[in-house]
């Protein structure tokens, strides 16, 4: 596990992660670009989709996880890519036709296709 030089991570957190079989390290000081993408990530699911749950365990909690990286790696439009799709698996994208929706979460996260 990565981590960075925060106080919450103490020696005692460190030994129960060594207990269980994982290494811990830690990042260098001074190093915000280090862990970037992780921290967007955790960032956009917590903006798109946990601030917006009332969860109730830890079932829940890993049902909205699942849907949400379904969503976040096949579904959503990537602005990077000129919104285009980060793994396009419909084929060609039609420009005509009947706007169909796939809605995850009772309609938290929506998918727009033809």
């Amino acid at each position: 596990m990565i981590c960075d030089r925060d106080t919450k991570y103490t020696r005692q957190f460190k030994r129960l992660f060594r207990e269980h079989g994982i290494k811990t390290i830690r990042l260098p000081p001074y190093s915000p670009n280090l862990n970037a993408y992780a921290e967007r990530w955790a960032r956009s699911i917590k903006e798109d989709c946990l601030n917006h749950l009332v969860l109730l365990g830890e079932g829940s909690l890993r049902h909205a996880v699942s849907e949400y990286v379904e969503f976040y790696n096949h579904e959503r439009p990537h602005q990077g890519l000129d919104n285009e799709l980060v793994v396009p698996e419909l084929g060609e994208i039609k420009a005509e036709g009947e706007v169909k929706i796939k809605s995850r979460l009772g309609g938290l996260l929506n998918f727009y296709y033809r």
